[in-house]
């Protein structure tokens, strides 16, 4: 059970009672984007802020400052953290009209009972509030978080630089750390992700095994973060990027062949003409599970409001649009209705596009003749190897990965290490 302290639950309420309702809400761009804002602005006749981070930086403020939002979107690894702060309130399932209709993979930790349950941090192991302010896995009325979007991520790969591997046969997490392209990979530089993507490449390469890779011990962080150094000091690692529109412009440019990468990057790069591949590593996929938490200083007419939003989030307009970016969402029943058939029979049943298919933004994503690579939504969630996660031994973590993000020999690297240490401060 994950208690929590009340430290924050004193911040003056957010609460507004005259004038169209404003909804702050801090979250990344995988889920915050213009189109979503603006539909939901004019089906709620409400004024949305989105404040868009990196995902470090999004995960910091929601702890730190749960007077600066109302909404937390993002994922569920990052429930404890906050949870333990006091920073967000149980969500409570009376006031989801479709609470009924949420798929298993958030409440059961699995999209089958075939389904491989995954290392790491589970969503099902922190999705209900109990009594006595604990998270844990048995149903009640109360939640930390509404599942939303998820998926399963891996690394994207250059058709024209990486001959095609085979879907969960040869393709394999081990060619992030392979000779063969050295100089040429990127991974994210985020230590409850990218850690995470390096340690299942380290083991399939043969350099080491983990007990349980989504919660390393400390002997386990040091062994994997030595070997990581010791490629980078041969000039393995070209970057580690901070948000997927870094990940797109590496991949754009030729300076990597292979990088870790989110799914939005992937479909973007192809609707430019780039032929990457997302991977089915043999080796399983790294999960994850995003959602939206209601701030513990909401209340009154805006956490009406809120509970208007997280409604209207799963009426299906909205997930259709991240089934766009090649995501999963929580009510897929829903998003079916705002699809085509011929979307639905791609995104989700991973039939081969019988036309061009739009992205999000309304431009050409997918051209006719493709497949998603993995196969269908089922196929691909029985092939979970790891869940995003938040480690026992997180700080020790963080400190060390700093060691090996931070001190890079690439100027243009340390350029961008740079570029967002100033914005974090305001600077730019």
């Amino acid at each position: 059970m994950v208690k929590r302290s009340r430290k924050n639950q004193a911040a003056a309420p957010n609460v507004r009672t005259t004038g169209k309702p404003v909804l702050r809400v801090l979250g990344t761009g995988v889920t915050l984007i213009e189109e979503v804002r603006r539909k939901a602005e004019e089906e709620l006749g409400i004024v949305l802020e989105y404040e868009v981070l990196d995902g470090v930086a999004a995960q910091a403020k929601g702890v730190m400052r749960p007077d600066s939002y109302d909404v937390y979107d993002q994922w569920f690894h990052s429930v404890e953290l906050l949870w333990l702060s006091g920073a967000i309130q149980p969500i409570d399932v009376s006031r989801v009209d479709l609470w009924d209709e949420v798929n298993s993979v958030a409440k059961e930790g699995r999209l089958t009972s075939e389904s491989r349950f995954g290392y790491g941090d589970n969503p099902a192991n922190r999705l209900y509030v109990h009594p006595g302010h604990g998270l844990g896995s048995a149903p009640n009325d109360k939640i930390s978080m509404l599942p939303g979007a998820h998926n399963v991520d891996s690394f994207g790969y250059n058709l024209e630089e990486v001959p095609a591997g085979i879907p969960y046969e040869t393709e394999s997490w081990g060619w992030l750390l392979d000779d063969r392209w050295r100089g040429k990979v990127a991974l994210v530089d985020d230590p409850a992700i990218g850690v995470i993507d390096a340690a299942l490449a380290t083991e399939a390469h043969g350099l080491m095994t983990f007990k349980n890779i989504g919660n390393m011990t400390l002997e386990e962080i040091d062994g994997l973060i030595d070997i990581l150094l010791e490629k980078k000091k041969a000039g393995h690692f070209h970057a580690f990027w901070n948000s997927f529109a870094e990940a797109d412009e590496l991949m754009a440019r030729r300076d990597v062949a292979l990088e870790s990468m989110w799914s939005p990057s992937v479909m973007g790069l192809k609707g430019r003409g780039i032929p990457v591949r997302y991977a089915a590593p043999k080796q399983g996929y790294r999960a994850w599970q995003g959602g939206m938490c209601i701030s513990s200083c909401t209340n009154g007419r805006t956490l009406d409001v809120v509970y208007d939003y997280l409604n209207w989030w799963m009426s299906g307009w909205a997930g259709a649009m991240m089934a766009r970016q090649g995501y999963y969402f929580s009510v897929p029943e829903r998003i079916r209705e705002h699809l085509s058939d011929d979307e639905w029979g791609y995104w989700y049943m991973g039939k081969v596009a019988t036309c061009d298919l739009p992205g999000p933004n309304g431009k050409i994503a997918v051209r006719a003749g493709e497949a998603r690579n993995g196969g269908s939504y089922w196929q691909r969630f029985a092939n979970i190897g790891v869940w995003n996660s938040i480690m026992d031994e997180h700080n020790y973590l963080v400190r060390r990965w700093q060691e090996l993000t931070m001190e890079n020999s690439s100027p243009g690297f340390r350029k961008r290490q740079g570029g967002r240490r100033r914005r974090e401060n305001g600077e730019g």
